[in-house]
């Protein structure tokens, strides 16, 4: 049980990014004093945008040079701090070398911040940015589990450097997190497990999330003969910010949290665009076929591989989030919201 200082500033690692850029905006609404680490403050059109939410706030920022791989590089930002967000962590299916570009970002720069956290007086609680793909890798694993459901007792063992890097990065990350955390009684670690985050970015010519990527080629004509039926689970940004607030300061908060407010698909995304988009975009409201997919698949995506195809089209993605609505009062927003708004702002900044 701990109970946080609000007087005192917080650290959150990556604050440029999608989500910590929610996070931060709701630390600076509630007054608080916000360290933000990230790789080079100097770039404005990096931290513009939390200038703007810092000026019309009561609460304050301040920019801390840092790097995951650069040890040390967090002490300065850390100083003072009894609340840790670490959400700094590589999102990409876009990568040469997985190792060098996913794995030792992930592990290492966890590995920095939480030892620095050792290090530094007056750390009491961490809040880790994790993921459902620390949980699973295919929505086939789902059907593996015991009640055909994930929850937080289980852990990804099926993704490799090989299969799905990313989705071993963020296992072997928040391993290495709660090992450090059992090593020391300092401070205390609770994690955030999101499932696929979507929900408007508060910078979106900067933002580079994995998400948009699928959002626009649900409009672009990508998709326009139909969409994979892949079973995932959807969560807004706006709760997944929300849900790392509430771990940060509710001091009963403990252990892992799934973040995922919809069982969906696909298909289903596209479903949820139709009736306010569909007249003008190409957006999917059928599946393609699995025996198409084989075909045409791996063509199209490197990373529809004949295996992902075979592991997750046509397959139901299902996950208990019970925990963190009971433990943390969370409620989640309807997926056509979390749609309709990240949509319009490809629309608005002419990305789609």
């Amino acid at each position: 049980m701990k109970n946080i200082d609000k007087t005192k500033p917080v650290l959150v690692t990556g604050a440029t990014g999608y989500l910590a850029g929610w996070l931060v905006k709701r630390l600076l609404e509630d007054g608080l004093s916000v360290h933000a680490a990230v790789r080079d403050p100097e770039k404005e059109h990096k931290v513009h945008h939390l200038n703007g939410i810092a000026s019309n706030s009561p609460g304050t920022i301040k920019y801390f040079k840092s790097d995951l791989l650069d040890e040390g590089s967090y002490a300065e930002a850390m100083e003072g701090c009894e609340l840790v967000f670490h959400t700094a962590s590589p999102f990409t299916s876009d990568f040469d070398n997985p190792q060098k570009e996913l794995i030792e970002p992930a592990v290492k720069g966890t590995d920095n911040v939480l030892n620095q956290a050792n290090k530094t007086v007056g750390v009491k609680r961490v809040v880790l940015t994790s993921s459902c793909a620390a949980i699973y890798t295919d929505a086939k694993d789902v059907h593996e589990t015991p009640n055909n459901i994930l929850t937080e007792d289980i852990w990804n063992t099926t993704a490799s450097l090989d299969y799905q890097p990313y989705s071993y990065s963020k296992t072997l990350a928040e391993k290495k997190a709660w090992e450090i955390n059992k090593d020391q009684n300092k401070w205390d670690l609770v994690t955030i497990n999101p499932s696929l985050v979507m929900g408007p970015p508060l910078n979106p010519k900067a933002t580079t999330s994995e998400s948009f990527s699928l959002l626009k080629q649900l409009g672009d004509g990508t998709f326009k003969m139909g969409a994979p039926k892949i079973g995932i689970g959807l969560v807004d940004v706006r709760d997944v910010a929300e849900a790392h607030y509430q771990a940060g300061f509710t001091p009963s908060a403990s252990g892992r949290y799934i973040t995922s407010a919809h069982n969906t698909n696909f298909v289903e995304l596209g479903e949820a665009l139709e009736p306010k988009y569909g007249k003008t975009y190409p957006v999917p409201t059928k599946a393609l076929p699995k025996w198409l997919l084989f075909l045409i698949g791996p063509y199209v995506n490197k990373s529809l591989s004949r295996k992902f195809i075979q592991n997750n089209v046509n397959i139901e993605w299902k996950a208990d989030n019970s925990k963190i609505k009971e433990d943390l009062n969370l409620s989640f927003k309807p997926m056509q919201r979390t749609m309709e708004d990240s949509f319009q702002v490809l629309i608005e900044n002419d990305i789609i």
